[in-house]
């Protein structure tokens, strides 16, 4: 009965809980709108914590956006409209799946460029050494000499 006792009032602080994290008062009255922009949410990037959606994230900033995602879905704004309107205010990294563009293909493919430049410069760098020049009688004498002293 105790243990039982328990688990309700776990149960109760993990719904008094996740009620909580998601202000009501902050939600749309249509289901519908609200769920549109809660998918919307997903694919917004909070710009304080970087590496999670402002579905995820506790900052006051995510929470601001998510009210102005809010706003523009109750106005009756497209998805585009909406994240056009967040890239123009914050530019490509508020989405956590940016566009593809020349930009954006850059950044993706400017590092490799990097590594495959280096590569090549260590190559012909290699490539350049003069070999190892052959060794005349008398040092070849010299080391036979060393050769057998060490092993003594």
């Amino acid at each position: 009965m105790h243990a039982l006792r328990r688990a309700g009032i776990a149960l109760f602080a993990v719904i008094v809980l996740g009620a909580a994290a998601g202000d009501p008062a902050d939600r749309l009255a249509d289901p519908a709108k609200e769920a549109h922009a809660r998918a919307l949410f997903r694919d917004v990037r909070c710009l304080v914590c970087q590496s999670e959606s402002i579905d995820e994230s506790d900052a006051s900033l995510a929470r601001d956006l998510r009210q102005l995602v809010r706003a523009q879905v109750a106005q009756g704004r497209s998805d585009a409209q909406i994240r056009a309107f967040l890239v123009s205010r914050y530019g490509q990294f508020v989405l956590m799946t940016p566009r593809a563009s020349i930009g954006n293909a850059i950044l993706w493919i400017g590092p490799l460029l990097v590594v495959l430049a280096g590569a090549a410069a260590l190559l012909a760098r290699r490539r350049a050494a003069p070999d190892p020049a052959a060794l005349d009688p008398q040092e070849e004498a010299a080391l036979e000499t060393l050769s057998r002293e060490e092993t003594i």
